[in-house]
């Protein structure tokens, strides 16, 4: 009498391994400069990539963070003042900018945020002589540092931008200038790997520009500025490329956020 032969066994159903969760993304730091002011486009593209905006508003006596490490990035805005004023909330500000640069944290200067990043490195903010001002849609040249950055980041600068200011700043020390313009020349600058300054406005929204120019009405007729009607015509026109850039630069930006582990 032969021996049964053995029960087979099934095979073993190899069980995917789960990967714990991702964090949630950290919030972005939002620096604003008026009552009623908003972070615009900027702010709804950082929601949409999961990102919360911790607002804060140090002209009326918000504290801004000691450390970078519960953010992911921040993004000084403009406003009415000048970098040069010696309200105590702007040198704080000014101040404040050099922990970004020491942390290497992702740092966005919007206009007057730019003017501010320029003083941080010791650069120069400075009205027109002749008294000029670029408010409305203006050409934007890359520098050889600006085409080589898009190259490395994987996505084009607008050729027209939107402007809002009456000063401008020098290229500080140990910055690369990536865009240039005209009146005020220095457009765009970057120092070290995340820290970047813009003069223009990506953030602006029609709902935003009919605001400026209406409340800011006697902006549009300095030497220099484009009449409001103008602004409205170049939204049209221009915007679905500053729309593009901003997306591209976002994602740029906060990679290292977002990147897996």
């Amino acid at each position: 009498m032969t021996a049964d032969a053995p029960t087979a066994r099934p095979p073993r159903r190899s069980v995917p391994r789960r990967r714990p969760p991702r964090p949630a993304p950290r919030p972005v730091l939002i620096v604003l400069h008026q009552e009623h002011s908003t972070p615009g486009r900027v702010g709804r593209l950082l929601q949409a990539r999961g990102h919360a905006l911790d607002i804060r508003k140090p002209r009326y006596g918000d504290p801004l963070p000691e450390t970078m490490r519960d953010h992911a990035g921040a993004v000084i805005f403009g406003g009415p003042m000048s970098a040069n004023d010696p309200d105590d909330f702007v040198k704080a500000e000014i101040d404040w900018i050099n922990i970004c640069l020491k942390e290497e944290a992702p740092y966005l200067g919007i206009c007057l945020g730019a003017q501010m990043l320029a003083r941080t490195l010791g650069g120069r903010v400075y009205t027109h002589p002749e008294g000029r001002a670029e408010v409305g849609y203006y050409g934007l040249d890359l520098t050889d540092h600006g085409r080589a950055h898009a190259v490395e980041a994987g996505f084009d600068w607008p050729a027209t931008v939107y402007q809002w200011h009456r000063e401008g700043f020098d290229c500080p020390p140990g910055a690369e200038c990536l865009a240039t313009g005209g009146d005020f020349p220095i457009q765009a600058i970057r120092s070290g790997p995340r820290a970047y300054g813009v003069q223009f406005h990506p953030e602006v929204t029609p709902a935003m520009m009919c605001r400026w120019s209406v409340r800011g009405h006697e902006r549009t007729l300095m030497p220099g500025a484009q009449l409001r009607h103008l602004h409205l015509e170049g939204w049209y026109q221009h915007d679905p490329a500053i729309r593009r850039w901003l997306d591209g630069f976002l994602d740029h930006w906060l990679a290292a956020e977002t990147d897996p582990a």
